[in-house]
């Protein structure tokens, strides 16, 4: 495990109660309905807020007739497609105006996120602000992806950690649980990327503010059903995002 900013002292021990994971989604309908039951089995402590951007497939009727809606299953509906980035924040500023969960999660829709890694997840937020899923900690834990997505990412996480200076083996990936209190310090309405930016930036803030952050290994599986939302415009926004976050340490 990769444990950063030790100069910040030891993060408050944290009594979790309750956690909730977000799982943004679009067209997921073939996923979600055997993914929410999976994280839910995980841990009593947990549930699962789904933030969804009007999938015309259905996704939002899928996630309502699920057993537990309306209680440990929660969904968070807008009415056009708007990014990652932006279902992210749209959840973390519901959660922390309406309820009071210590823990939250991002998580794909998609099953690339193993359900079963949650569990360590919950053990090591008890002692950091920050915990990461990381699939480059111990060499590269990365299942089906062609080549070239591959080298593509490790490549943008070795420009992102040269040009920021963050001190991550995978500043990018998108499994994670942020304390509560974490995302209170955080400027939630200032943050506008998508995509690998997104989780760049994000990171960059925690590791600024000296929270205490650990990377975790995960297995990470490219999804089976479905489609990837990657595209040309979120690489292109994360090359140039990081130059940003350059520019605002040097000031």
């Amino acid at each position: 495990m990769n444990d950063l900013n030790k100069h910040a002292g030891t993060a408050p021990p944290l009594n979790l109660t309750r956690a909730v994971v977000v799982v943004p989604t679009y067209n997921e309908a073939d996923n979600i309905g055997r993914l929410v039951p999976r994280i839910l089995e995980r841990d009593d402590r947990l549930s699962v807020l789904v933030v969804d951007d009007s999938s015309p497939d259905g996704t939002a009727a899928i996630v309502k007739a699920l057993p537990d809606f309306g209680g440990r299953v929660l969904i968070l509906e807008r009415p056009v497609k708007q990014g990652l980035g932006a279902a992210y924040i749209a959840a973390f500023q519901w959660i922390l105006a309406n309820t009071d969960f210590q823990a939250i999660f991002e998580m794909d829709a998609d099953f690339s996120h193993d359900p079963e890694a949650l569990d360590e997840f919950l053990v090591q937020i008890e002692s950091y602000d920050l915990v990461l899923g990381s699939r480059y900690l111990h060499g590269i834990t990365v299942v089906n992806w062609p080549l070239r997505r591959l080298v593509l990412s490790v490549g943008a996480n070795r420009y992102a950690g040269i040009v920021t200076g963050l001190p991550l083996k995978d500043s990018t990936g998108g499994f994670k649980c942020f304390r509560r209190t974490t995302l209170e310090s955080l400027p939630l309405d200032r943050i506008k990327s998508d995509g690998y930016s997104f989780q760049i930036e994000m990171n960059y803030h925690c590791w600024k503010r000296r929270l205490r952050i650990k990377e975790i290994p995960i297995m990470f599986v490219d999804r089976q059903v479905g489609v990837s939302k990657m595209s040309k415009r979120i690489i292109i926004e994360a090359m140039w995002m990081v130059w940003a976050l350059r520019l605002k340490r040097i000031r």
